[in-house]
């Protein structure tokens, strides 16, 4: 005697799990230009190294004899897998098992997988494509009551966020608590087009006299210009792409330090365009990416959340192959000024580098908050000053490099002037609490409108002014450390980046309350 029937029916029942919703709702869903579940982890996934855990869950159908006939299996996939080589937990909603909604302990499941996460210290991916374990009114008649909302799988969810990398695509349309999945991540991602995300869908909103398809309700172009999600991708491959390199830069966990990579490009590079980079006209604007580009190793800036925040650019790159987080001020958006997005994006991005113990550099061109009605109705202020104490609340290792502007309140925050920290400054850098063409007027207004000729007295109080803001004038008083060429730039970061490998301190960030 031996247990083959039980191996037999093991297999039956795995078959019938891989049917997923049936022929017919699998074909639906890949009509509409969509993978079904299986197929995006094993494009995620390195080949052959997916290990699913709770595979034989969902809802049996028996015939008399108490022999299965039938199985809808649980519409969530998940266990542990290996991307470029580490290993890492993949958790997959199955759109054609009743729209990703609750169904056959996929509750229970995703609890499963973010504790599994946790407890294994491995970066959590997230394919979400539906509720992502919310409820359905089809519970109701299923249940014969109703249920109070819960989230029993949130408070794995948050504490994720402080010890794992989590990283959660859009990969169709995100409703409720898979919308909220999704944007509690540290990296996510839509698909363009062909996913959206809502707190409620179009049925909904319609009932409520609106009716809009789901693309002009939630899709990627509101999504990724809005912050609720970093980037979007032109496929579901590219969706896979960005995961994956995004996970390249940073540990398994907060209790390891993001890994190195042989170098490939010389630390003692310069780029002698650079000399020209910043226009001597202070009212014009420039690239702020070439710059970027050109100072990281060769082809290893990632740039994240590139529609939202645009006074900044943010995104993970390599200095002599140590990985860093990078912020750079883009005078392309309202010439520098921080909005209410940008000073939230700045902040979001402070985090992530101090969670996962990336140094910082920061490339500093900012004009101050935005000022005027609409960045006072924002509450620009309020976010500004958060921003503020994510960088005081700070650790890791910073590096700021003041290319051209450092005015008023936000260039306060360039880096924690209570502990040390590198900065340079280019021969274009200019600073002050606020810049001479709008403080003229308020610092010299009696001189100015008393004069027989205010426009010429005017010039000639700028004239005065503007010879004593030099940085070499500031460099005499030590307000700055060093003025450098900018072609020293790079082979300075790689000074910077191989003094701070040394430093870096893993275990879990720990700081107070924000303003």
């Amino acid at each position: 005697m031996t247990w083959q029937p039980e191996i037999d029916e093991l297999d039956y029942r795995r078959r019938l799990a891989a049917r997923m919703g049936g022929e017919d709702k699998v074909a639906r869903h890949k009509s509409a230009g969509r993978l079904t579940v299986r197929e995006r982890i094993a494009r995620m996934a390195d080949p052959g190294s997916f290990r699913e855990l709770g595979g034989l869950s969902g809802s049996g159908r028996y015939d008399g004899d108490g022999r299965l006939v039938d199985l809808v299996p649980s519409n969530l996939v998940m266990g542990v897998a290996k991307v470029d080589g580490r290993p890492v937990v993949l958790a997959g909603d199955d759109f054609t098992v009743r729209g990703g909604a609750n169904d056959g302990a996929v509750g229970d499941k995703l609890i499963h997988a973010e504790r599994m996460a946790h407890e294994l210290r491995l970066p959590m991916i997230r394919l979400v494509d539906g509720t992502g374990g919310g409820g359905s009114v089809r519970n109701i008649e299923i249940k014969g009551h109703t249920l109070i909302p819960t989230m029993k799988v949130w408070q794995h969810v948050v504490g994720n966020l402080s010890v794992v990398p989590v990283v959660s695509l859009a990969l169709g349309s995100v409703a409720g608590m898979g919308a909220a999945r999704v944007a509690a991540s540290h990296y996510s991602v839509m698909v363009r087009e062909t996913s959206q995300l809502f707190n409620e869908g179009p049925p909904v909103v319609a009932h409520a006299g609106r009716p809009m398809s789901s693309n002009e309700l939630g899709g990627s172009h509101i999504h990724t210009r809005n912050g609720v999600v970093d980037d979007e991708a032109a496929s579901e491959e590219e969706a896979f792409a960005r995961a994956r390199r995004f996970l390249s830069y940073l540990p398994a966990s907060v209790f390891a330090l993001p890994p190195r990579e042989a170098p490939v490009d010389p630390p003692s590079r310069r780029d002698d365009w650079l000399l020209s980079a910043i226009p001597r006209d202070s009212g014009a604007t420039y690239e702020i990416r070439p710059i970027v580009e050109t100072l990281v190793d060769a082809g290893s800036f990632f740039e994240m959340g590139r529609h939202w925040g645009c006074a900044i650019a943010t995104g993970l790159a390599r200095l002599d192959g140590w990985p860093v987080a990078v912020i750079a001020g883009d005078p392309c958006f309202h010439g520098g000024a921080w909005d209410r997005a940008t000073a939230e994006k700045f902040a979001r991005f402070v985090d992530l580098a101090q969670a996962f113990h990336l140094p910082v550099v920061n490339l500093v061109d900012i004009a101050g908050f935005q000022s005027g009605p609409v960045a006072e109705a924002a509450g620009t202020m309020r976010y500004g000053v958060r921003a503020l104490a994510a960088v005081y609340q700070a650790t890791v290792p910073w590096c700021s490099v003041i290319l051209r502007r450092a005015y008023g309140v936000a260039a306060a925050g360039h880096q924690h002037m209570g502990r040390f920290n590198f900065r340079y400054a280019w021969p274009s850098a200019n600073w002050g609490a606020l810049p001479i063409e709008g403080g003229l007027e308020v610092a010299y207004k009696a001189e100015i409108e008393g004069a027989d000729d205010p426009v010429q007295k005017r010039a000639e109080i700028e004239r005065r002014v503007r010879s004593l803001t030099s940085p070499f004038r500031s460099a005499e008083a030590f307000v700055i450390e060093d003025i450098i060429d900018p072609r020293d730039t790079r082979p300075l970061l790689c000074e910077f980046a191989n003094l701070a490998a040394p430093l870096r301190q893993t275990g879990i960030s720990h700081f107070g309350i924000r303003p």
